[in-house]
């Protein structure tokens, strides 16, 4: 069985950060293990509180983990604070497994969760990973991304990793679709599904982050894996269980069975 790592930040409701990555991995069939960031007081409302884990024993947990199990990918999540960045760069620099970097640190309300200095030296980690899959207000943030801004997907063709830029709609044929973009240098391609109107979106970013990283450690291409996550996290809104009094989780178990009746993952 393969073995992936999320570094990401706990949410003590469950759906999103290091629990939504551990059912996203348990849904394809690979073993979760985790280095916390941070603790989180938050349920579907928002965050009423937040703990950060001390930087020496962030490491520790990554150190611990790689010293023993064979791990075959790596996804990163809410890192906080540039402490917690630099030692989370530390730990990976010489590695050689794929690894997903989800940078969280703007909300999908558009809220800043960390400070410009910790959002700069979020940029010093793109050498050591595979690719990156900031929402569209990290990608402005990050890259001054629009989709007409010839000058931002220069900056972007630049980069050492893959980026994948998430959340853009689009109407075609009179019907609504989500659109996420891959961009790897100067070529880019298109994932889309049908956009669902719901709010059951709380840990969709994380989820679709870390089964990217599933997916790779299972052998797949970046594209196979991106279309395969995009496809789960469709079928996992869909099929939301409609718990809690403001943006509801995704229903992990669905969307892997709803997935594996399309076509076959492993």
């Amino acid at each position: 069985m393969k073995t992936v790592l999320t570094i990401a930040g706990s949410d003590s409701s469950g759906g999103a950060g290091i629990q939504a990555d551990l059912k996203t991995f348990e849904a394809f069939g690979v073993f979760g293990c985790s280095a916390l960031t941070v603790l989180t007081a938050q349920n579907t409302k928002g965050v009423t509180n937040i703990q950060e884990v001390p930087a020496s024993f962030v490491k520790e947990q990554i150190q611990t983990v790689l010293d023993d199990l064979d791990i075959s990918a790596i996804k990163i999540g809410m890192l906080f604070s540039n402490e917690i960045i630099n030692t989370v760069k530390e730990s990976i620099k010489d590695l050689n497994i794929p690894i997903v970097f989800d940078p969280v640190f703007i909300s999908k309300a558009g809220s800043k969760l960390l400070n410009n200095d910790a959002i700069e030296n979020l940029k010093t980690l793109f050498e050591y990973v595979d690719i990156i899959t900031p929402n569209l207000f990290e990608a402005k943030e990050l890259f001054d991304y629009d989709i007409l801004n010839e000058k931002s997907l220069e900056v972007i063709s630049k980069l050492p990793c893959k980026v994948v830029i998430k959340n853009n709609k689009i109407t075609k044929d009179n019907e609504v679709l989500s659109l996420d973009t891959l961009f790897e240098k100067k070529n880019k391609k298109v994932f889309y599904t049908k956009l669902i109107d719901t709010t059951n979106t709380h840990g969709t970013g994380c989820s679709f982050s870390s089964a990217i990283a599933a997916n790779l450690a299972l052998g797949k291409s970046i594209e196979e894996a991106i279309k395969t996550a995009k496809d789960f996290i469709y079928y996992a809104v869909k099929n939301a269980p409609n718990i809690g009094h403001g943006m509801g989780p995704i229903s992990h178990k669905k969307g892997i069975e709803c997935l594996v009746k399309q076509k076959d993952f492993t």
